[in-house]
């Protein structure tokens, strides 16, 4: 089965989570998310494999979360969603994926857990 690394190369834990998988021979096929978003079904699906509500997966000091006005407690599920896919980068990273699990790499041995 296929492993996924949602990567920001920019970012240190995701490049140290994708260093981490690499050291236990993992080959990840990595999805550089700001270039290629996921579509709003595919957010949908990582956030039921994580357990999460969409702004638990937000990055809330982005510019993008304050001038979206992402803090109203009136917006739906599918509306945070759809914001998540409109502003990729307000998607907290590095998220893997393997066998129907999902994990964020924060700390980056968090990923272990799926492996």
């Amino acid at each position: 089965m296929t492993t996924e690394i949602y990567h920001n190369p920019r970012c240190s834990k995701s490049r140290q989570t994708l260093q981490l998988l690499e050291e236990q021979g993992v080959e990840p096929e990595i999805v550089e998310y700001l270039k290629t978003p996921p579509d709003s079904k595919t957010l949908e699906t990582i956030l039921d494999m994580l357990g999460l509500e969409p702004r638990e997966l937000m990055r809330r000091k982005e510019p993008e979360y304050k001038q979206n006005q992402l803090d109203n407690p009136e917006l739906s599920r599918k509306q945070l969603i759809e914001a998540m896919v409109a502003h990729p980068k307000l998607i907290e990273r590095p998220i893997v994926i393997k066998n129907g699990k999902a994990a964020i790499g924060r700390p980056p041995e968090k990923v272990l857990e799926i492996l």
